[in-house]
């Protein structure tokens, strides 16, 4: 059994417990599965100068507060391996890093059980960390459906765990390539607005005035072209949607964003790419960059455009 263990800051205090868990996870385990392990006195809290007590999923953080969470074993891999060509850019011992194409999902879940980044993972690897459960083994971060490029994947339960601490703390670092409808007039910018789900559309993200988990994305104009703006976004937390929810909130929806885009977006698919990472490796301390170039489709939509300024 995998066990957790954390000291609250003066900046973590004040959430619940349940929360902090989940954003611990760097989004792989769920809100739901941190509550349910709770709830089984599977996490004990001790304040400080106090004793150590189990933990209930809306128990309030204070600093000073030590978390122990005592992680099940992975049960039996139920996600059945396919041979799925893989973009590989990095690979060790302990983890390795995929160019992720369009269209792919990265775990199995209902309506996508077959073809997934997990599947092809599976007849990749011999062996990807379990503590994520049987059919999200070795996912660190996740990417949309629709989004391409860069994600890491834990082989080892310890750099699973280094590399979810890292998240948390910040230690992973992101950029992501937009394309976004009309013409930004700021050079960039930070937007810094709380997401959570929409109460209009469960099946959407929106920023909310309250209740919702802070999210933070710092971005930069690269190129106007065509009534049409390319920004470099960089991720200071990773929440769903996060990009596309930010952009459409400052009125420049993401090309090809069918949830969050105008019915008019170009079908040229989403038109969002993870293009670089920098990070710690959380076996060899050895710094990461990582970059991968703009897929075919959306460096030919770009050309386009800028071929009709010409």
């Amino acid at each position: 059994m995998n066990e957790l263990h954390f000291v609250i800051t003066e900046a973590e205090a004040g959430q619940r417990i349940d929360l902090f868990l989940t954003a611990y996870a760097a989004e792989g385990q769920s809100r739901s599965f941190w509550q349910k392990l709770l709830k089984q006195g599977g996490v004990q809290v001790q304040p400080a100068g106090g004793e150590p007590n189990l933990a209930k999923p809306n128990y309030t953080l204070r600093a000073g507060d030590e978390l122990w969470a005592q992680l099940p074993e992975a049960e039996p891999l139920q996600a059945e391996p396919e041979d799925i060509p893989l973009d590989v850019v990095f690979e060790d011992a302990d983890l390795l890093v995929v160019n992720k194409p369009r269209g792919m999902v990265v775990h199995p879940a209902a309506g996508n059980w077959q073809g997934t980044l997990v599947n092809a993972l599976l007849a990749h690897c011999r062996d990807l960390s379990g503590i994520n459960g049987v059919l999200r083994p070795g996912i660190v971060h996740r990417l949309d459906k629709d989004t391409t490029g860069l994600i890491i994947v834990a082989k080892s339960d310890r750099a699973h765990q280094k590399l979810a601490e890292g998240w948390h703390e910040g230690a992973v670092n992101r950029w992501y390539l937009a394309l976004l409808h009309g013409s930004m007039a700021e050079p960039g910018g930070t937007i810094d607005a709380p997401l959570g789900r929409s109460p209009k559309d469960r099946k959407k993200m929106a920023v909310l005035p309250s209740g919702g988990r802070r999210a933070v994305t710092h971005y930069q104009v690269l190129e106007r072209v065509g009534g049409y703006t390319l920004v470099r976004c960089k991720l200071e937390t990773g929440r769903t949607h996060q990009i596309r929810v930010h952009m459409k909130y400052l009125g420049h929806p993401l090309v090809g964003d069918k949830l969050y885009g105008p019915r008019n977006t170009p079908d040229v698919g989403m038109l969002l790419h993870s293009a670089r990472l920098q990070f710690v490796h959380p076996i060899t301390d050895e710094t990461i960059e990582l970059e991968a170039p703009l897929p075919a489709d959306f460096a030919a939509f770009l050309a386009e455009l800028e071929k009709a300024e010409a």
